[in-house]
């Protein structure tokens, strides 16, 4: 399925909630919810025969770094950029501009972005519309 024919289904779905909403609210939304997800993933991590690495955030300072822990040495340590925090604030944007509200689900198993009119929290946020396809 194309990007136009997964914009067009979440605007169909979105529509019913938020009139206001257009195809380009919807591509930035799908956008972020797409780098959400990614990001959530390097968070849980991969590895191979050779290291394991993550994203992990400084406890102090909340700055992302790629951290990498060989299997043999030390770990080292990369500052990345906060690619979160930017699809964050877009999402923001977007919701506050239509009256919306929004959820970030950080398990990479399933969708990351759900938007209602009604607020979202832990407890509900599957009740809001799902913004990936």
């Amino acid at each position: 399925m194309f990007a136009v024919e997964k914009n067009s289904l979440i605007l169909e779905r979105l529509a019913r909630i938020c009139p206001a909403a257009t195809i380009d609210d919807v591509n930035i939304l799908r956008r972020a919810e797409l780098t959400l997800t990614t990001w959530s993933e390097k968070e849980c991590g991969d590895s191979n025969d050779y290291c394991s690495w993550s994203i992990e955030r400084d406890e102090q300072t909340g700055k992302p770094y790629r951290c990498v822990y060989p299997h043999k040495g030390s770990m080292r340590r990369t500052p990345i950029a906060d690619k979160e925090r930017g699809a964050l604030r877009r999402i923001k944007d977007v919701c506050d501009r239509l009256g919306l509200h929004f959820y970030h689900q950080t398990d990479p198993r399933g969708c990351a972005l759900y938007v209602s009119n009604e607020l979202l929290t832990r407890q509900n946020y599957h009740h809001g519309i799902a913004v990936c396809v």
